[in-house]
């Protein structure tokens, strides 16, 4: 096949994708063919709509079609209780729970010094800022359980010492579910870590 080849170069660009391998990428380019032609400019249009409809919320730096954002916008929401991610995919999984009605601070990453990730490529002083502004109560430090959202969470904990908001941490352990005996070790530790009183 020539690399001019369309279907080689489509597949090229479909595997750019992650989880998608050069066989499921061909798969979707094969896919595409066989469809109407409509088909394929609405993909390609929504797929640049993406990138121009998006922004960034000044308040809350999530991704939104809007700023602000729905969730800084709405007035129900606790603006007492700031909820803090790691990413805008994190804001998404924790609303679908329906447990949480205060608002958001996502920082777009964590700390990852052999990454070359400090804090100051983090949204941390907004957060800060935030915080000033004497509005937030508690911040509930949900950056993910590894070696990245820990140090980045004991960073913000460190940082928050002193101002007078509660700081919390999301429990860590054992996924509802899960047999104790498929759980990894590390999710045990954590589980039995953070037992609390029945």
């Amino acid at each position: 096949m020539s690399t001019d080849d369309p279907l080689r170069q489509a597949t090229r660009q479909l595997a750019r994708f992650p989880g998608i391998g050069e066989r499921t990428a061909a798969r979707l380019a094969w896919w595409l063919l066989r469809q109407a032609p409509e088909v394929s400019e609405e993909i390609a249009a929504a797929i640049l709509h993406l990138r121009q409809g998006m922004t960034e919320c000044s308040r809350c730096a999530n991704i939104a079609a809007a700023d602000p954002c729905p969730t800084c916008g709405d007035p129900s929401r606790d603006t007492g209780i700031v909820c803090v991610v790691e990413r805008p995919q994190d804001v998404a999984a924790i609303e679908a729970s329906g447990a949480f009605r205060g608002r958001y601070h996502v920082l777009h990453g964590a700390i990852s010094p052999l990454d070359g990730i400090g804090p100051d490529a983090l949204r941390i002083r907004p957060l800060l800022a935030r915080v000033e502004q004497g509005e937030v109560k508690e911040l509930v430090l949900a950056t993910d359980p590894d070696v990245e959202g820990d140090a980045t969470a004991l960073y913000l904990a460190a940082l928050l010492k002193g101002t007078g908001v509660r700081v919390t941490r999301l429990a860590h352990g054992i996924s509802v579910g899960t047999e104790i005996e498929y759980a990894d070790k590390s999710s045990v530790a954590r589980a039995m870590e953070h037992r609390r009183e029945v």
